[in-house]
């Protein structure tokens, strides 16, 4: 298959295409390319090294689109060309992570694009959305976890034992954990799922007294090795749990104690700066709010901060969603007003310095208010509110100095009731059509006549 001159010549679907080892090894080390022109394969194919070509029975219209991309970095596909079929011709080939890197770039919330709109299948109004790895998601709807991949393609609707789901996220693509309350013994609490199969592989247990039972999950983290979740169990099972991805096995179970709550925390997030979990048990599942970073190596609470013995001011007091900024030493909170608020985690329980003090005219009973979610991504925080997404910018790692600098609307969905950040993706739930978008930065994709 080598040619002099370092020109290899490829036979597709009896189209023939030269072009250069370099090329090829663009592919990278882990794909079916990149290994045809390596010693092993041509070691074992010498009716090939013979005659200096090599014969591939696959489609070559898509081929062609690859090649270039390989050549370029670019992704030009000619129009009517099925997107869906050149993935599965990019699966094949190993570097379908090319196709994906080309379609979109590096999250940049103030270039962001919506690039799609998908119709949840769900009846009753979705609340929750999570990103996978490599831009997928997955939303809640109830009792049910509709996953979709990177591409969008709905995958099997998953189900712990049809008991509402109260948080899920994704181990990897191909595996979601699901956190629902518990009904008995062996009914609900917190599962692992093969995507693809659609079937349950593994139910995570607690230990208490020596025995492992069922608990209920709340709210759910993931880092590359473990995975946590807050937990209530029926006999003093209350506080944070810590599991083995490989075994599945508990590992640490941090109790909580008389005065901080960690066992009905609506909100985990792994820092992976600092090595520590952040929990926050916010409204309304907890009376107060209490945020805290857990050193689960030690297991002890590394830092903390509640309102709960400091008076109301106005509209500062109800916390509804936080999030960390590991690298900034911030804690970002929004209240029920949609104000957005910073606090400083070099020392404890600091008090909120507010970014603005907007407090809208009293809602009435009948008119449904979303409150505003938060996500970060770096150095990037977003904010919904009511039908937006805010893009606030940090510099000098100081997000207290936090700027606007983009805001996102599409004109259908309604309010925004979730919002969450994966795979270099943005993605927004809406809570009236029962949809939700999928924002992202253009990469070097274009649909044209160019073939």
């Amino acid at each position: 298959m080598r040619m002099p001159g370092d020109i290899i010549r490829l036979n597709v679907g009896g189209k023939l295409f030269v072009t250069s080892r370099t090329t090829i090894e663009n592919a990278g080390s882990d794909s079916m390319l990149s290994a045809m022109i390596g010693e092993n394969w041509r070691r074992d194919c010498s009716a090939a090294s013979i005659t200096n070509e090599f014969f591939i029975d696959r489609n070559p219209a898509y081929f062609s689109v690859l090649l270039d991309l390989l050549r370029t970095g670019e992704l030009h596909m000619p129009a009517g060309m099925s997107e869906k079929a050149l993935y599965r011709e990019a699966l094949y080939y190993g570097i379908l992570d090319h196709v994906r890197s080309a379609k979109w770039g590096m999250l940049d919330g103030n270039m962001l694009q919506c690039t799609n709109t998908v119709r949840g299948h769900a009846t009753g109004d979705a609340t929750a959305i999570r990103g996978a790895q490599d831009g997928g998601c997955c939303v809640a709807h109830g009792p049910m976890v509709h996953v979709y991949d990177w591409s969008m393609e709905a995958q099997i609707a998953l189900t712990l034992d049809y008991v509402n789901v109260n948080d899920a996220g994704f181990l990897n693509p191909e595996r979601v954990v699901i956190c629902t309350c518990e009904r008995g013994d062996k009914t609900g609490g917190m599962a692992l799922f093969n995507v693809k199969r659609g079937r349950l592989e593994h139910k995570y247990e607690v230990c208490h007294g020596g025995q492992y039972k069922n608990c209920t999950a709340g709210a759910l983290a993931i880092n590359d090795v473990s995975l946590f979740a807050s937990c209530r169990g029926r006999s003093n099972e209350y506080g944070i749990g810590c599991w083995d991805q490989v075994t599945g096995k508990l590992t640490h179970f941090l109790y909580e104690g008389p005065s901080w709550p960690l066992g009905v925390a609506c909100k985990l997030q792994w820092l992976p700066h600092s090595n520590m979990l952040m929990v926050a048990a916010l409204y309304p599942h907890s009376d107060d709010s209490f945020i805290s970073f857990l050193d689960m190596r030690s297991n002890n609470i590394a830092w903390s901060w509640t309102d709960a013995e400091k008076p109301a001011i106005g509209d500062e007091k109800v916390v509804m969603d936080a999030v960390a900024m590991d690298e900034c030493s911030t804690v970002c909170v929004v209240n029920q007003f949609d104000n957005l608020g910073f606090i400083d985690t070099r020392s404890n329980n600091q008090g909120v310095r507010w970014r603005d003090h907007y407090q809208p005219g009293k809602i009435s009973e009948a008119e449904e208010h979303s409150y505003s979610k938060l996500a970060v991504w770096g150095s990037q925080l977003f904010c919904s509110k009511n039908d937006s997404v805010y893009v606030f910018c940090t510099p000098d790692l100081d997000a207290a100095r936090c700027v606007q600098t983009a805001k996102l609307k599409k004109s259908e969905g309604g309010d925004i009731s979730d919002i969450a950040v994966g795979g270099e993706r943005l993605f927004v739930l809406h809570n009236e059509e029962n949809v939700f978008d999928v924002w992202e930065t253009p990469g070097s994709f274009s649909t044209a006549n160019c073939f």
